[in-house]
């Protein structure tokens, strides 16, 4: 009997080496698709069957057991209370129409489309179709995001996709916890006005254990009863203490009590919200990736046998007649073109979020007797893989197809309007470098506009902005006005969204005192011209002027120096026509095809 037991256990981990391998792997899964410019979930899907059922390195329930349960089930909690604390109401009344429609009129049409495509075509029950075909309303931010900066799609088209992603995310989870509750409702009660009073009296506990967390919170905070360095440790743990109350007063509804927890706190207008926001979302690129590995590790090869052609068959309508009927009766007399409904019709890549809730209520619908949920983990593995790897090689042949791509090379956004900032954007142009100057004063940006530069009047940290600048279509930013705390302010602010290798400010004044010099911390990379902005617009003033060069075998770098000592270098642009700016003191090698700008002073 020992030797059987020994057998059994060879080659397991223990459960602190194994959370450590999907951490591990999760994260670098993610970090590598990045590196390799492809979606994550594709990565994390082959590693986690790798490990899993192909060698057999990591099983979940062997290795994690009892663990593995409750793990799933809060990192859920969290990934729910996320796409909460993403629903502002505010946001989506300023969203443009197509946005609204497709929340408004999408959400739900999408939901039933899902359910009986579940129910006629995969053959599930109705209980089973109506809980899964709430997730699959979700069409995934962190997928649809890295997609629309590899496709650059126009601006419109763009933006749909990506503002339905980020709505109707926590909108299809919400749709799944309310589905389940109906569904855990009529199956626990014995006649119908039992399960209505069931169903009721969860929502009501969930309601109010959400509301009363969100607006105590956000009130504790506004009122500064918390301090600034606990209000995440306080946030996460009346978030657990929220899900885990809930839960003992009234079994499952823990998940829809967090939920509207994050929708309360989303719309409390708390100053801390961005804060909170960045945090959360990074806690949740672990918890998420790490919820994905666990599922594919644990994948059922005889539940991977048992999808046959009725699986195949749902995936096909899915993609090919649900989701294009949702988008296209939603969109009916909102004046889009129709080339842009087709592009946003097809689109519809499936995320981790889907894999992760559908796991967990898969599971939850085993416990209540529905043999078929077995299938629903299966399924949205399938449908996941299908749908990522479907767009992810074809949205951008596609966008060209329908003349909706945007520019090829990567933008530069630069803030402020003046001579110099002017005279650059013209310069970069000129290059085929796609540029977008933004300024909060109308009238600085009247050169820019007379020689045809597209702008934004405003401040790119507004609502505004959000709505109509479309950044996915630029890859580098330099903030450039005559004010260093605002340039320090906005580098600061969008270096997530950029990632901070590729935010520039121009060089801060020189400050009289420490008092009054900004931390090196806070704001942007130093441009390489090594100048302060009064200094740049008196160097215009004076006749410097940027210009293009291009490197030859006969004339390389070392002679452009040789050539032009004074001038100073700003960026340079490879034969693929990516730019990259230079940095203070940054050495680099010249090639032949590849452009330099410099700013160059007036020739005598």
């Amino acid at each position: 009997m020992d030797n059987i037991v020994a057998v059994e256990t060879l080659g397991a981990l223990n459960p602190v080496t194994a959370i450590a391998l999907v951490g591990a792997i999760g994260v670098g899964s993610q970090w590598v698709a990045w590196r390799l410019r492809m979606p994550a979930i594709v990565l994390m899907l082959v590693a986690g069957i790798l490990i899993g059922p192909v060698f057999g390195v990591f099983d979940p329930a062997r290795d994690i057991g009892p663990l593995m349960a409750p793990m799933i089930s809060i990192a859920v909690a969290i990934i729910l209370f996320e796409g909460g604390l993403s629903l502002n109401f505010h946001t989506l009344q300023d969203a443009v129409g197509g946005v609204r429609r497709l929340v408004y009129i999408g959400a739900p049409l999408g939901w039933l489309m899902a359910a009986l495509s579940l129910h006629y075509v995969a053959g599930l029950s109705w209980s089973s179709s109506a809980v899964f075909g709430g997730i699959l309303i979700v069409t995934g931010p962190t997928v649809i995001a890295p997609l629309l900066r590899t496709a650059r799609l126009s601006r419109r088209p763009a933006t749909l996709l990506q503002w339905e992603a980020i709505i109707n995310d926590p909108i299809g989870a919400l749709a799944a916890v309310l589905a389940f509750e109906v569904v855990l409702a009529l199956n626990t009660a014995t006649t119908a006005s039992e399960a209505m009073i069931e169903l009721l009296l969860g929502a009501a506990v969930a309601t109010a254990a959400g509301v009363a967390a969100g607006v105590g919170l956000s009130r504790a905070f506004k009122r500064g009863w918390v301090p600034e360095y606990m209000k995440v440790p306080v946030l996460f743990a009346l978030l657990l203490g929220v899900f885990a109350g809930s839960d003992a007063v009234l079994h499952e509804s823990g998940l829809l009590a967090v939920t509207i927890m994050g929708i309360v706190i989303a719309n409390s207008k708390l100053p801390s919200y961005e804060e909170l926001r960045r945090f959360k979302e990074h806690a949740t690129v672990l918890l998420v990736s790490g919820v994905f590995i666990l599922l594919a590790a644990g994948l059922d090869v005889d539940a991977l046998g048992n999808l046959d052609w009725r699986a195949a068959a749902f995936v096909a309508v899915v993609v090919l007649v649900a989701r294009p009927l949702t988008v296209f009766i939603s969109l009916i007399g909102s004046g889009i073109p129709f080339r842009e409904k087709l592009l946003v019709a097809l689109t519809g890549p499936r995320g981790v979020v889907l894999v992760a809730v559908a796991g967990l209520f898969g599971e939850r619908l085993l416990g209540l007797g529905f043999e078929d949920a077995a299938l629903i983990a299966p399924l949205a593995f399938a449908l996941v893989a299908v749908t990522v790897v479907l767009n992810g090689f074809t949205l951008a042949p596609f966008a060209r197809l329908l003349g909706l791509a945007g520019a090829d090379v990567p933008g530069v956004v630069i803030i402020g309007g003046a001579d110099w900032t002017t005279a650059l954007a013209e310069v970069l142009r000129k290059a085929e470098v796609p540029v977008l100057m933004t300024d909060p004063n109308f009238i600085r940006l009247r050169k820019a506009r007379a020689a045809g530069i597209d702008t934004f009047s405003g401040d790119i940290l507004s609502e505004a902005a959000e709505q109509r600048v479309e950044l996915v279509s630029y890859a580098t930013l330099i903030a450039a006005t005559d004010n260093d705390a605002y340039n320090t302010l906005v580098t600061t602010d969008l270096a997530p969204e950029f990632g901070r290798e590729n935010v520039f400010q121009v060089m801060r004044e020189r400050a009289d005192s420490s008092r009054h010099q900004l931390p090196r911390t806070l704001g942007g990379r130093p441009l390489g011209l090594e100048s302060t902005h009064a200094e740049l617009e008196k160097m215009m003033a004076a006749g410097w002027t940027f210009r293009i060069t291009k490197l030859s075998e006969e004339f390389t770098l070392a002679d452009w120096r040789n050539d032009t000592p004074d001038a100073k270098l700003l960026a340079r642009i490879t034969s693929s026509g990516t730019i990259r700016f230079i940095r203070k003191n940054e050495d680099f090698k010249g090639a032949p095809g590849m452009r330099i700008i410099a700013l160059r002073p007036p020739e005598e």
